[in-house]
């Protein structure tokens, strides 16, 4: 049973959710755990013959799973800050949007790119964009107009720290058009039918639509624009419904099921087709959506053994923006020791603690400073609102 509200709801004093956190941890571990294991892959060390197949899959091979979930949860911070700052969808400032993306994404994004273009020129390994991909230029005007994607898909992998800018350039596009389409269409019936379609044909986007590119399969602006979709529909929900008590605590059983499922469980999910389906990434997301519900709704507070995965969310834009330099110098250590199998663990635990750490610091001392700058600039003061970036 679930009892209606006409007022908004909690949004508007919600600070942090320590359950979308921890989802955002979660998500950030398996990226880390997967960017590593290719590092290993690549160079040849047949670590995962000592791992049952379930048990290797879920720990170094659900990165992408990771991301689904941080489309998710973006979806959701997004729209629930858009409807504090806007309760009436006609005041939605679409220019006023931008600039607090802007604030939140520019900095920490455009000193990267200012990194890698200095790496680049000096010829730094693991940091060369190659001319199959159409070199510095190309990888800086396709991330500047949200292009990455395209460009891999099109010409094939860039460099490490360049790949990991698909997901912004999904994300960023989904956004270019978002605070439009609410403005004009309000956030009633009409945005959730669009809604509503991006989520039906996510699944079309990651099979039949990318015609047999394996890349297009995951990068695409379609086949993952159904997480963001469904997360913003999750923040719709919680604004207009208050749920029962036995309510909330169903939906954290289902969406922690699937979520164990997907994850811990995947060979069985593959068996079943859901990947061929495009189904998995839809069921993910559902499950994720279900967890964020019932800890907006329950506003639970995570024991402190998960304290690590909490913060390591809370600081999960600069981790994964930074993580690829912390990976390529450990990888490269590994390397000149000669590659020794016992020091495979190590490796996974030193790149996880020290991508937290730089992340951490980054945030403090850079990123989340110069926001607040700009935002003040801009004339925007931060009342300590919901964080608008997974």
């Amino acid at each position: 049973m679930t009892q209606h509200t006409k007022t908004q709801p909690q949004i508007a004093e919600w600070k942090r959710l320590d359950g979308v956190d921890l989802l955002r941890g979660l998500a950030i571990f398996f990226v880390l755990m997967n960017h590593v294991n290719i590092r290993l892959l690549i160079a040849k060390v047949p670590y995962l013959q000592v791992l049952p197949a379930q048990v290797a899959h879920s720990l170094v091979w659900n990165g992408q799973f990771g991301v689904q979930i941080f489309f998710v949860v973006s979806g959701f911070l997004i729209t629930s800050t858009t409807l504090r700052r806007w309760p009436s969808s006609t005041r939605v400032k679409v220019v006023e949007f931008y600039k607090l993306r802007f604030a939140r994404i520019a900095p920490l994004l455009l000193t990267l790119l200012l990194i890698l273009s200095i790496l680049h020129f000096a010829r730094v390994g693991n940091y060369v964009v190659g001319s199959k991909t159409g070199g510095l230029g190309r990888a800086l005007l396709a991330t500047m107009t949200f292009r990455v994607n395209v460009l891999e898909a099109q010409r094939g992998y860039l460099p490490g720290s360049w790949d990991v800018l698909w997901s912004l350039s999904v994300e960023e596009m989904f956004y270019l058009f978002f605070p439009i389409a609410m403005w004009f269409l309000g956030r009633g019936k009409w945005f959730v039918a669009l809604l509503s379609v991006f989520v039906v044909l996510g699944p079309f986007g990651r099979t039949v639509w990318a015609h047999g590119n394996y890349m297009w399969e995951e990068y695409s602006y379609l086949g993952r624009t159904d997480a963001i979709a469904l997360g913003c529909l999750t923040a719709l929900l919680v604004s207009r419904v208050r749920f029962s008590r036995r309510a909330i605590q169903a939906f954290c059983v289902g969406g922690l099921g699937t979520l164990i499922f997907i994850l811990g469980f995947s060979l069985w999910a593959f068996r079943l087709g859901l990947d061929r389906n495009g189904l998995d990434m839809t069921i993910l997301a559902i499950g994720t959506c279900l967890v964020i519900i019932a800890a907006a709704q329950s506003q639970w507070k995570s024991p402190w053994v998960m304290s690590p995965v909490v913060r390591l969310g809370q600081r999960s834009y600069e981790v994964y923006l930074t993580h690829m330099f912390v990976v390529f110098t450990f990888f490269g250590l590994f390397l000149r020791v000669g590659k020794p199998m016992w020091l495979v663990p190590v490796l996974f635990v030193v790149v996880i603690l020290v991508a937290a750490v730089l992340g951490a610091a980054v945030a403090k001392f850079y990123s989340e400073p110069l926001n607040r700058r700009l935002r003040a600039r801009f004339g925007y003061e931060s009342k300590g609102t919901l964080p608008v970036r997974p």
